[in-house]
């Protein structure tokens, strides 16, 4: 079978998934195997998201999110492959610096939310610094394990033509590292999204979050889903877009042409 008609099944089996688990949750609450007021069925929530698509203040809430989710990605992106090729290309600092990162990047970025909303308050500026913190570090490591997995060869091959440091940085580690840092991309648009709509939700910054936390005080249940369900929709889209991005970027990789061909 060739690439064309195995993406078209797996879009058929992933399609076919979804819609039984849309029907398994209609029924589920018609039969009285769930309680409707704690799920509701398909149907409700369904004329709520319509609702929804229809107020202003739902399209605010979510471009509120995607502001958020796109600048801190975009901040985590930029120090996370600056700091990880100095890290990698200054001789030493990674040996000096290993202990910091290995404390610092299991911290959990929810652990931060009290210190951000006393720094910052409640605005975007905190779910900032949480979505930067989460994201920051997928791209680091990243970049420090590609930059690291240079041919020996092509770098003595560099030494011997005496290429300088920014020439072999440009020429040689960022070509090596380009792989490791899309993944990183991958990863950290991910997690920032996650970040950034978990900060509106506890802080209470404008965005989906805080709309889900609006419609669960006020016991709107099938808002809340439909709500829930567009932020599983944007989680989607993201990450197809990474990926999409990460192939055409790719193209040349060995290991991108064997997955198309597969």
């Amino acid at each position: 079978m060739t690439s064309a008609p195995r993406r078209t099944a797996r879009l058929t089996y992933g399609l076919a998934g979804v819609g039984c688990a849309l029907v398994l949750a209609e029924a589920l609450p018609r039969m009285g195997i769930v309680d409707p007021r704690h799920l509701p069925p398909t149907s409700r929530i369904a004329a709520a998201l319509a609702a929804e698509l229809g107020r202003s203040g739902f399209w605010l809430a979510v471009a509120d999110t995607v502001a958020a989710w796109a600048q801190g990605l975009a901040i985590a992106v930029v120090a996370g492959v600056a700091c990880g090729v100095v890290i990698a290309t200054v001789p030493g600092l990674r040996a000096v610096t290993a202990s910091t990162i290995e404390f610092l990047r299991p911290i959990p970025s929810v652990a931060l939310i009290p210190l951000a909303i006393l720094l910052l308050g409640t605005d975007i500026r905190s779910t900032l610094l949480l979505v930067v913190y989460a994201s920051f570090w997928q791209v680091l490591v990243q970049v420090v394990a590609g930059i690291h997995d240079i041919d020996p060869v092509a770098a003595d091959t560099a030494r011997a033509f005496r290429l300088s440091a920014p020439q072999r940085i440009w020429h040689l580690a960022l070509p090596t590292a380009l792989p490791y840092v899309l993944t990183g991309v991958r990863l950290a648009a991910s997690v920032a999204l996650v970040l950034a709509v978990t900060a509106e939700l506890v802080i209470g910054a404008p965005g989906l979050g805080q709309e889900i936390s609006v419609a669960m005080t006020a016991g709107a249940v099938p808002r809340m889903y439909a709500l829930i369900a567009v932020a599983g929709v944007l989680g989607v889209a993201v990450n197809l877009a990474a990926r999409g991005t990460e192939h055409r970027l790719l193209r040349w990789h060995p290991s991108v042409r064997e997955e198309a061909t597969a």
